[in-house]
């Protein structure tokens, strides 16, 4: 039997959950699928311990799709960005230079939210929506296009025609590689561990990003823990050094976690296992074919830095809604299409270029590149045009 569908959304991991929610509430019959049935609780083996900090943009438009009021409870807010520099002789803070969302907006930067509390609260908002259809559980197997429509074959043999494919299915998507769009990947040799941790001292919604070597070190508040001030950590290292710290004991993993904070929290806690995440750039070479659209890390993925991914993701879904509730006939159709294109490329390919750059500095060894990396710091705070311009950029503004 073939079924018939608005969009075809290939991933259920938050982009792809947040896709179907975006075009269930825009009114289109939607089918989303994921191999994999999302992980909704924090201890359950295989979930996902990162966290996510939306950016206002993004928590503007989870609101438009009625998600922030599930979500907003959760969050913790971010009022201030603090880039640390810790690569003098010794792992201790050299200069610290805040940038504070009060200087370009009444709101705080963003909101952080762990990754599998996102997963409970989406999947628990679609099922309200009767137009969304969502399969977990089941994969993408084939996907064939033609002028009129795509025909996918899932994984338990259902087979549906679809005016749109979205392809959010991650950096080794399949329906990127079904559409014959090649992607170039670029490996830096890192890793990143993500866990959480208490901490003596509180955060006061700061988040704070400590650069040495090997790659930045992100602590990113929480609400408390047991009466303890909490944050969410990703420690990038090159990939061997990940690999040794993953592996040491609970007592010398927070001595060394400790020393490479510079002490700025005093004692770190762990308060949640380790987890362990390749770390690459990579982008597609077009984000369209004929009936696909790609979107999240099938299109582009980026180092943890500057909370851009999931964001950019975002931003994504935002353009290609707009402009298919302007075409509600036909989503897919080959206007559509090339317009998302000039929207978002170019743009992903200025912002993956900009974050490469950024992830390369903070991987310094050597003292004199650290110190570069210091004096350009120092440059960029001391001038306050150039500082809410960073900033504006940051969220994703445009100027």
């Amino acid at each position: 039997m073939l079924t018939q569908t608005d969009v075809f959304i290939s991933g259920g991991g938050v982009a792809g959950l947040t896709a179907a929610t975006a075009f269930g509430v825009a009114g289109f019959s939607v089918i989303c699928a994921d191999p994999s049935p999302p992980i909704t609780d924090a201890g359950a083996e295989g979930s996902d311990l990162r966290t996510t900090a939306f950016l206002q943009p993004s928590r503007d438009f989870l609101e438009r799709l009625g998600l922030w009021t599930r979500l907003g409870p959760h969050a913790t807010p971010l009022q201030v960005m603090r880039i640390v520099d810790a690569g003098g002789p010794e792992a201790e803070a050299r200069v610290a230079h805040d940038f504070n969302a009060a200087d370009i907006s009444d709101l705080p930067f963003g909101w952080n939210l762990p990754n599998w509390l996102l997963r409970r609260e989406m999947v628990a908002h679609l099922a309200t929506l009767p137009n969304v259809d969502f399969r977990p559980g089941v994969g993408t197997k084939q996907l064939l296009t033609r002028d009129a429509e795509a025909r996918v074959i899932l994984s338990d043999g259902s087979r549906i025609a679809a005016k749109l494919v979205i392809g959010a299915d991650g950096r080794d998507s399949v329906v990127r590689e079904a559409a014959g769009i090649a992607a170039r990947r670029l490996r830096y040799g890192q890793k990143a561990l993500a866990f959480a941790i208490t901490h003596d001292l509180p955060h006061d919604n700061v988040s704070t990003e400590i650069h040495r070597s090997g790659g930045p070190f992100t602590l990113v508040p929480l609400p408390d823990r047991d009466g303890r001030p909490c944050s969410a950590v990703v420690w990038m290292e090159r990939g061997p050094e990940a690999t040794r710290l993953a592996a040491l004991p609970e007592a010398d993993f927070e001595a060394e976690m400790t020393a490479r904070s510079a002490h700025l929290f005093g004692p770190l806690k762990l308060a949640s296992r380790r987890t362990v995440w390749p770390i690459i750039s990579q982008i597609a070479e077009r984000m369209v074919a004929e009936r696909v659209a790609l979107v999240a890390e099938a299109a582009h993925v980026v180092p943890p830095i500057g909370a851009q991914g999931l964001n950019m993701s975002l931003a994504d879904l935002r353009v290609l809604l707009d402009l298919a509730e302007g075409h509600r006939d036909d989503p897919g159709r080959p206007e559509v299409l090339a317009r998302y294109e000039r929207a978002r490329h170019a743009e992903i390919v200025a912002r993956v270029t900009g974050v490469d750059a950024l992830n390369r500095a903070s991987m310094a060894e050597a003292q004199g590149l650290r110190d570069l990396r210091l004096r350009a710091l120092n440059a960029i705070y001391s001038v306050a045009p150039v500082r809410r311009v960073m900033m504006r950029a940051g969220l994703g503004a445009k100027g």
